[in-house]
């Protein structure tokens, strides 16, 4: 059960990033797929996911409009599309699999996570 988030770098507000998660064909095949985000000193927090079987996202409030997650299931891997991005979103992003609500530890693997970093 591997997933490895890559894509993350440091970019000017406004600007954009592409997240990536590749997984395991047995970590992906039939699994939800969440992306988490974690500010230092704050805890890990819902950004969004997408269903496995319908292609259903869900967003938290703070992402909406400018984040879009996506996935191919054909490449096993999930993206996290962030754009008009702020200094808030800074901190490191994870990919997470296998789970089904905002609830971290409803959501069995993990990623190793990547940095974002958006400068004012």
């Amino acid at each position: 059960v591997q997933l490895q988030a890559s894509g993350g770098g440091s970019v000017q507000t406004g600007g954009s990033l592409r997240l990536s998660c590749a997984a395991s064909r047995r970590t992906f095949g039939s699994s939800n797929m969440g992306w988490f985000r974690q500010a230092p000193g704050k805890e890990r927090e819902f950004v969004g996911s997408i269903t496995w079987s319908t292609g259903t996202t869900y967003y938290a409030d703070f992402v909406k409009g400018r984040f879009t997650i996506s996935r191919d299931n054909a490449k096993n891997t999930g993206y996290l599309q962030m754009n008009s991005l702020k200094p808030e979103d800074t901190g490191v992003y994870y990919c997470a699999a296998g789970g089904r609500s905002t609830q971290t530890f409803q959501w069995p693997y993990w990623g190793q996570g990547t940095q974002v970093t958006v400068s004012s």
